[in-house]
C-alpha cells in the first residue's frame, strides 16, 4: 500500500518573515505535519479500505473507514490534508494574482474582496479553541467563510476548500503568543492568491 509523505515546501522556513517566523514554520512542518502523516500511515497498515483511495477520498469518506480507524482518519488524515493545502497557499511576500473568475465570484457572493477577507478573518478569529478558518465553495456552488474544529477538513462537510488558515496555537504562539488577530492580519501578507485561484478553478 502506498504511504503518504510529508510534502516539500516551495520556499525556505525563513522565507515568510517577518510575518511567519522561521522557527514556527520549521516546527509546524517537520514536527506537527509529520506526525499527522506518520499516524495516518500507521492507521492504514493492513486495512484494505484505504487501497486505491486518494487523500481527498479518504478524508471525505472518513465515516466509512473501518471501526477503530475513523478518529485517526478524521484527525490525522484531516491534519495531513489541511496542512498540505495551507503550505501551498503561502508564498514569500504574498501575491495579488487573483483570477478574474474568482474575483467575480467573490464580488457576487461577498460584495467585495475586502468583505471576503473580513468574513474569513472573522470565522478564524472567533473560532473557539483549535481549528481552521476557511474560504470554501459550498454544495450550492456559493463561496462561504466557515471554520472547522480541530483538524476537520471542509471535505468532511461536502465543501471544496480554497483557502485555509490554521488557528491552532502551534501555528502562531512563538511569535504572536495569545494575539490571534495579529497572526491573522499577518496571514494575508503571505497569501498566494494565484494558488487560491487554481484551487477554485
Amino acid at each position: 500500500m502506498t504511504k503518504f509523505e510529508l510534502p516539500k515546501l516551495n520556499y525556505d522556513y525563513g522565507a515568510l518573515e517577518p510575518y511567519f517566523d522561521a522557527k514556527t514554520m520549521e516546527i509546524h512542518h517537520t514536527k506537527h505535519h509529520q506526525t499527522y502523516v506518520d499516524k495516518l500511515n500507521a492507521a492504514m497498515e493492513g486495512e484494505s479500505w484505504f487501497e486505491g483511495k486518494s487523500l481527498d477520498e479518504i478524508v471525505a469518506n472518513w465515516e466509512e473507514a473501518p471501526e477503530g480507524k475513523k478518529d485517526a482518519v478524521r484527525n490525522h488524515g484531516g491534519g495531513h490534508h489541511n496542512h498540505s493545502l495551507f503550505w501551498k497557499i503561502l508564498t514569500p511576500g504574498g501575491n495579488d494574482n487573483i483570477s478574474q473568475e474568482l474575483k467575480s465570484k467573490i464580488e457576487e457572493d461577498f460584495g467585495s474582496l475586502e468583505e471576503c477577507i473580513k468574513a474569513v478573518t472573522e470565522a478564524a478569529s472567533t473560532h473557539f479553541g483549535s481549528g481552521w478558518g476557511w474560504l470554501v465553495l459550498n454544495k450550492d456552488s456559493k463561496l462561504e467563510a466557515v471554520s472547522t474544529p480541530n483538524q476537520n477538513s471542509p471535505l468532511m462537510y461536502g465543501y471544496k476548500p480554497l483557502l485555509g488558515v490554521d488557528v491552532w496555537e502551534h501555528a502562531y504562539y512563538l511569535k504572536y503568543q495569545n494575539k490571534r488577530p495579529d497572526y491573522l492580519e499577518a496571514f494575508w501578507n503571505v497569501l498566494n492568491w494565484e494558488q487560491v485561484s487554481n484551487n477554485f478553478a
